[in-house]
């Protein structure tokens, strides 16, 4: 926590700011779980300022108690009627009055008009900075991720023992957060999608359940994060269901599984983006695109680079160069062009100095129950 704290005041120095505002609500912003460890409920704003003992202002008032018991290195109270209007209080009793604060977070256009209105400040984002602290992991880091991705994968442990005709969309969500939430798992995602490998119209899983039965001769597939507080792993599967892959699906499937192990292949210190792209058009090579991103940076967010296939459309890609120490999911979720039928197949990796380790436990392949 020291270590992320001095990277933090570091940025602020570079920017020329004084003060910091690290933001989150609604469950999200993972700044403040990254310096303070209080996950976002709410609301929750922390104060920073080299020299000073962090401040954190929390919404509800119900919420303060184990707020206090997560954060010990800050000064935890409760936000008032008004979290922003008591963050530029405390920002103003700091000498910050007309100078720069920097915000790192989803802050709402209102509460940064309402904080430069209250102080006279400048306001400046620190949203992309604190991004690229997050693309590297530490070895604390690591540890905490890997309990997230043992745990996404014993959610497809559970559907392998429990996957069968009759089951719905939302047995298998029920059947998912039963696999890890007695371990100390939360939820990050479980999406499902359910069509017939005879005559598909699915593309790719539903982000909402649906009430749709499972029967013979269906593919499931799933992309699934299970979270260790607010570190998680990312595993997506398919499985056939009652019958063996059509043709058709058992095409698509290899097409996604030459692209896995080719982007894999490639990811190692020194690769660009360009590597990846060059790497995952076997999909195109093979008559398919794809619907998702192919590639994204993870752990912390949804982190560069986030890459997809010219097929799906022209997008410029990022100016970055892969390092040690960082997280990615290849995801490469091949879908025929008329967008009818598609697969998952992917995983969290590790880069190392020697290439790409992944940090999942859960069998490879076209699974079948």
């Amino acid at each position: 926590m020291a270590r992320r704290r001095a990277a933090l005041e570091a940025v602020m120095e570079a920017r020329d700011v004084a003060h910091l505002l690290i933001y989150g609500a609604a469950n999200s912003g993972t700044a403040v779980p990254w310096l303070c460890g209080w996950p976002v409920t709410t609301e929750a704003a922390c104060v920073m300022s080299p020299g000073v003992r962090d401040a954190l202002y929390v919404q509800y008032y119900n919420h303060l108690p184990l707020a206090r018991r997560e954060t010990p290195n800050a000064d935890v109270d409760w936000g008032g009627a008004s979290t922003i209007a008591t963050v530029a209080e405390e920002i103003r009793r700091r000498g910050g009055a007309d100078g720069r604060i920097g915000v790192v977070g989803p802050l709402p256009f209102s509460r940064r008009d309402a904080l430069a209105d209250a102080t006279g400040a400048e306001i400046v984002d620190l949203s992309r900075d604190y991004t690229r602290l997050r693309l590297v992991k530490s070895d604390e880091e690591l540890d905490w991720f890997r309990i997230g991705a043992a745990l996404s994968d014993l959610s497809i442990d559970a559907l392998m023992a429990a996957l069968r005709p009759g089951l719905t969309e939302r047995d298998l969500a029920d059947i998912v957060e039963r696999a890890y939430v007695p371990w100390g798992g939360k939820p990050g995602i479980h999406f499902f999608g359910v069509t017939s490998m005879a005559n598909p119209d699915l593309e790719v899983p539903r982000q909402f359940t649906s009430p749709r039965e499972i029967v013979a001769g269906d593919i499931m597939f799933t992309e699934i994060t299970a979270t260790f507080r607010d570190y998680g792993g990312q595993v997506l599967r398919s499985f056939a269901v009652g019958a063996e892959p059509t043709p058709l699906y058992r095409d698509l499937h290899a097409a996604a599984d030459a692209a896995f192990d080719a982007i894999v292949g490639c990811l190692r210190p020194g690769a660009v983006p360009a590597d990846i792209v060059a790497a995952g058009q076997v999909i195109e090579q093979a008559g398919f695109t794809i619907c998702d991103d192919m590639v994204h940076g993870y752990g912390g967010g949804y982190l560069p680079p986030v890459l997809g296939l010219p097929s799906r459309r022209d997008e410029p890609l990022p100016d970055l160069t892969l390092e040690a120490g960082m997280m990615m999911v290849v995801q490469p979720n091949v879908i025929t062009k008329d967008g009818q039928a598609g697969v998952q197949t992917g995983e969290c990796v590790l880069i190392t100095e020697t290439g790409a380790e992944s940090l999942h436990s859960a069998p490879r392949g076209f699974l079948s129950v």
